[in-house]
């Protein structure tokens, strides 16, 4: 269905009213459907996305509020307006305290009516988008960037506007703490989904009973302590991106049923054995080689290559030290509180800039962050640091010079030797094998 249109589910065993709600309720922004019975609506129902339904009180195959409790278990952000006859004023009150929007009486007043459904939809539009709120990304509509200026991060971000605007599932993978969630906000805030809120969950946190469950949804009674039904990840998801982050801690045996999922565009809630039709745009991330999971055996190879037809590689932050510096101007102001100016001295900033940084920019964040709160005057020196950090640029800086006294040192010996290197070695108290090798360590020819 056009995602700037709404679905709209009339049943009726009545041929003339379909026709006549039909006729009457059409607009652009609509897209309607019907049924004739119980046993029709249920199944357009998981095979559609409907905001409202207008259905008769009375039908054939189905005793009165039965059909109203089904639809609400099978979509809990659905809303439902009964049709109603005079003498049904006590039943139509029953079915709203069991979660139908409202009900209207024959013969129709089709101005109310039109209205009840604007209503109803803005209400079921409301409704899932707060429960996908609760599901997204913590970052909502906020832009996000991707700081950096190396040909690494420019290269990241012609492949972003390259990949947003189409719909083939993208694998993001580095290191932890390189910034593979910002990759994949970018990707859906360039995409046509962008209007719908990111779901996202690190599949690290699921339990491995529970996966499925989380993922697909389940029915009431699926399984010990299904007490309720409920929605899945992917219902959330429909018409957005769902954003699986450590893909590679799924459960093996989840893999292929979300597999089927990314190949059909349908999936099974637990206990359920009709499909359920989906629109959802697919981003994952992993810190891990998958190709050798797959290897050994803990990671499915079919679906290992469908979620890997599009993949971005982000470099460690010690490959691109190069960024460092607008790194740490972006974190000095966004952390900074009430607008502080803070100034890094530049002992300080050789330090940062000598470091190897194994935890990427989460590391180099939360430095920042530390840095800002020990700042004295705005003003931060090594002091700020961690201890590690100084150090290691301190051993870094003691090696460097050990090895260009002992260059220099060996560059006057040849000279004074005349470029005997026999007489060379002898003075350094060395074998000429290994003065050979000082020699090509430091480039002199």
């Amino acid at each position: 269905m056009d995602r700037e249109k709404y679905g709209i589910l009339i049943v009726d065993d009545e041929e003339s009213i379909r026709r006549l709600l039909q006729k009457e309720l059409a607009n652009s922004r609509r897209e309607i459907h019907a049924a004739a019975d119980g046993a029709e609506a249920l199944a357009m129902v998981r095979n559609h996305w409907f905001e409202v339904v207008i259905m008769d009180l009375w039908l054939p195959d189905v005793s009165d509020l039965e059909l109203l409790i089904r639809i609400r278990e099978s979509i809990p952000h659905i809303e439902v307006i009964m049709i109603t006859g005079h003498g049904d004023v006590d039943i139509a009150v029953e079915a709203m305290k069991l979660g139908a929007y409202d009900f209207i009486r024959k013969p129709f007043d089709l101005d109310r009516l039109d209205l009840i459904v604007e209503k109803a939809h803005q209400r079921a539009l409301l409704s899932r988008e707060n429960a996908m709120l609760r599901h997204s990304t913590s970052q909502g509509k906020d832009q996000v960037r991707f700081i950096g200026n190396s040909q690494a991060i420019r290269d990241i971000q012609f492949l972003i506007d390259k990949v947003a605007p189409a719909r083939i599932p993208v694998l993001i993978t580095g290191e932890s703490g390189v910034g593979k969630d910002v990759v994949a906000r970018l990707i859906h805030q360039r995409s046509p989904l962008a209007a719908n809120p990111m779901i996202v969950k690190n599949c690290a946190t699921l339990q491995k009973e529970l996966a499925r469950s989380e993922l697909f949804g389940h029915t009431k009674g699926s399984f010990t302590g299904a007490d309720e039904s409920r929605e899945g990840l992917l219902s959330f998801a429909h018409d957005s991106t769902l954003f699986l982050d450590e893909i590679g801690e799924l459960p093996l045996e989840v893999q292929a049923s979300l597999l089927r999922a990314l190949e059909t565009g349908t999936y099974r809630r637990v206990g359920e054995k009709e499909e359920r039709k989906v629109n959802i745009r697919y981003l994952f991330a992993t810190n891990r080689h998958l190709a050798d999971e797959v290897e050994k055996g803990r990671f499915n190879e079919a679906f290992f290559h469908r979620i890997n037809a599009f993949s971005i590689e982000i470099p460690s932050l010690k490959q691109r030290k190069e960024d460092l510096p607008l790194l740490v101007d972006y974190f000095l102001t966004a952390l900074s509180p009430d607008n502080t100016s803070y100034r890094i001295v530049d002992r300080a900033m050789s330090c940062i800039l000598s470091y190897n940084w194994p935890g990427n920019i989460r590391e180099l964040r939360n430095v920042i962050e530390r840095s800002i709160i020990l700042a004295e005057n705005g003003i931060i020196s090594e002091r700020c640091l961690p201890r590690e950090m100084v150090e290691s640029a301190e051993h870094t800086e003691a090696v460097l010079t050990l090895e260009s006294v002992e260059k220099q040192h060996i560059l006057k010996l040849l000279d004074f030797h005349g470029g005997n290197r026999q007489k060379t070695a002898e003075t350094l108290g060395i074998s000429r094998k290994t003065l050979y090798r000082k020699l090509n360590q430091y480039a002199i020819e």
